[in-house]
């Protein structure tokens, strides 16, 4: 029996809870459900969902809080859908360590649209030839291990953190448009979210550049994309 994808929903407001549970068992999702965020983070150690989909504004824990915290024992995609929806609120959030945002009102059908393109890169890229370890300068990616370092010095990264740099790494030399590495590393629906891929560009930064305000190692071309010199 194929194990269907398990969703948490985190909301302190019922109906949208009953709502997005039945768009999703339809759409052949396993839907679980959270009131707040304490119980969201049992149901994430009990229950093992493979993403959260989390409310901001909730009494007792904000989404924030509960974001922080998970971030401490689990990587699970998590999709912020909130009220709350200025830009400083997206950035905050995937800076935080979600995967994507959506201010409410929104269209439950995008919703949908955005778990697939997380299912999607949760997926082995079997159709795609795994590279030698390249080095770059300091830098040294071993694609088989999923590995970073810097001068033989391990550095963690969130999975989106790693397919990023490696679409960029593999492409050493190129200049990667905005909207090719937003549709290689996010998919096709994400290709006019710019402000989500300079999000993720300055995580990396801070990870992997000397002086992250004036980097060095992914440079901007600016209105048009980024790129990684093949021999820096």
């Amino acid at each position: 029996m194929i194990k269907r994808f398990r969703v948490l929903l985190v909301d302190d407001e019922e109906r949208i809870l009953n709502f997005l549970r039945a768009k999703l068992n339809a759409s052949g999702y396993d839907v679980l459900t959270a009131q707040n965020g304490h119980a969201a983070l049992e149901q994430v150690q009990a229950q093992q969902p493979d993403l959260m989909v989390l409310d901001l504004v909730m009494p007792g824990m904000s989404g924030f809080e509960v974001l922080k915290e998970l971030r401490g024992f689990s990587p699970i995609p998590v999709i912020i859908l909130s009220a709350r929806g200025s830009d400083m609120d997206k950035i905050r959030g995937l800076e935080t360590g979600a995967d994507d945002y959506l201010a409410k009102p929104f269209n439950p059908d995008e919703l949908i649209a955005r778990i697939e393109a997380v299912k999607r890169r949760l997926e082995p890229d079997t159709g795609r030839k795994t590279p030698k370890p390249i080095s770059l300068g300091r830098v040294t990616l071993d694609f088989e291990k999923r590995l970073v370092s810097i001068d033989g010095h391990e550095v963690k990264l969130t999975r989106i953190e790693w397919l990023l740099l490696s679409e960029l790494a593999r492409n050493a030399g190129r200049l990667m448009l905005y909207d090719d590495l937003l549709v290689r590393v996010w998919g096709q629906e994400y290709r006019d979210d710019v402000q989500l891929l300079r999000t993720w560009i300055n995580r990396l930064r801070k990870k992997l550049e000397a002086e992250p305000h004036q980097p060095k190692f992914i440079r901007t071309v600016p209105k048009t994309g980024y790129i990684i010199d093949s021999t820096p």
